[in-house]
C-alpha cells in the first residue's frame, strides 16, 4: 500500500460554536484536531491536523467568575508597559475577541516549529457569518 495521501491523512473541517462550550474544554478539542492526535496515523513530528472553524467569538463562555476575573498580561518592550485586561473588557470593547481563543488555543499546542502552521488552520469569527460553509460535510 502506497503511503502518503491515504484516507486517513486527508484534512477534514471541523465547527465550534463558541456560545455553547467553555474556552477552556474547546481549546483542548481544538488543540487536539489541529495536532492530528484524533487519527491513527498521529506522529508528533508530522502535521497531519484537521481545519477548525469556530463562530461567535463574542459570545464566549467561561466557568465561574473567570470573565470578570481572569488576567491577559503582557509586556509592550517600553519602559513601564506593563499591560493586563480581562475578557470583559475584551469583548465589550470590540477589541477582537478572536484572541482569547486564540491565545487559549495557542497555550495548549506544544512549543515547536510546527505550532503556527497549525495555528494557521484555526479560523475564528465574532459572529455566526464564515466563509467556509462549502468545506463542511466534504472531505479535502
Amino acid at each position: 500500500m502506497a503511503s502518503g495521501a491515504s484516507r486517513l491523512n486527508r484534512v477534514q473541517w471541523h465547527l465550534f460554536d463558541a456560545s455553547e462550550i467553555p474556552v477552556g474544554r474547546m481549546a483542548t478539542r481544538i488543540a487536539t484536531l489541529l495536532m492530528g492526535k484524533n487519527k491513527p496515523t498521529y506522529s508528533p513530528h508530522l502535521d497531519h491536523g484537521d481545519n477548525v472553524v469556530v463562530i461567535n467569538a463574542k459570545q464566549v463562555v467561561f466557568t465561574g467568575k473567570k470573565y470578570e476575573k481572569k488576567l491577559y498580561r503582557w509586556h509592550t518592550g517600553y519602559p513601564g508597559g506593563f499591560r493586563e485586561t480581562t475578557p470583559k473588557f475584551i469583548v465589550e470593547s470590540k477589541e477582537r475577541p478572536e484572541r482569547i481563543i486564540q491565545s487559549a488555543v495557542k497555550g495548549m499546542l506544544p512549543r515547536n516549529k510546527l505550532r503556527d502552521k497549525r495555528l494557521h488552520r484555526l479560523k475564528i469569527f465574532s459572529d455566526d457569518q464564515h466563509p467556509y460553509d462549502s468545506y463542511f460535510g466534504k472531505i479535502k
